[in-house]
């Protein structure tokens, strides 16, 4: 009997562990701009709804950690209303919100990455922040910083969590096309985000 009480004891041991492990994680979600009938920028063959996802999915894929849990809010092309995300964010309760999109513009001479935080966010300050530092991870010669700046972005500022908005480059220049399209350019990005977000 006693041994019984011992293994009992030592299984729910291991269990709380397990359990208080899984909570201790820190959730990061990711949501891919645009899907499905709302394909977003276009420039020829290149759509940002796929080369969000497909971001989004690398980052995904290197989440080998068990201190942290990379949350997809579509991993597929399907057309998800901003409620709908928004709903899914606050559910999980996110220490992080990072939506990646594309640019563009009429003028193709415009380039660069830039962040968007809402002030309307109940943690606009902690938003702004990792809005700030993304910008510096991600930058470099070939996809310069334009800054942090404010837009009354509705996943911003309906998400109880900090939230940044990414714009990573404009499909319109054609460097920043080369790049953010390209396996090299969207690995790079992808790991750099990952590697901001595990710290």
């Amino acid at each position: 009997m006693k041994n019984t009480f011992r293994i009992l004891g030592i299984a729910m041991l291991v269990f709380t562990m397990s359990f208080t492990s899984f909570n201790d994680k820190k959730i990061i979600v990711i949501d891919a701009g645009h899907g499905g009938k709302d394909h977003g920028a276009k420039f020829e063959n290149h759509i940002e709804k796929d080369i969000a996802e497909a971001i989004s999915k690398k980052i995904q894929a290197l989440d080998n950690s068990e201190d942290i849990e990379i949350t997809l809010l579509r991993d597929t092309d399907e057309f998800k209303t901003l409620q709908e995300r928004v709903d899914a964010i606050n559910n999980l309760n996110a220490d992080l919100v990072i939506s990646l999109h594309v640019n563009q513009n009429s003028n193709n001479s415009v380039t660069g990455i830039e962040a968007f935080v809402s002030e309307d966010n109940a943690k606009f300050d902690v938003s702004k922040t990792h809005a700030a530092e993304l910008l510096s991870s991600l930058s470099t010669e070939t996809l310069k910083s334009r800054g942090v700046k404010l837009a009354p972005f509705f996943i911003l500022k309906k998400s109880n969590s900090p939230a940044v908005t990414l714009e990573l480059g404009f499909l319109s220049n054609a460097n920043d096309r080369n790049y953010i399209t390209s396996e090299y350019g969207q690995n790079e990005i992808a790991s750099k985000i990952f590697n901001y977000v595990s710290k």
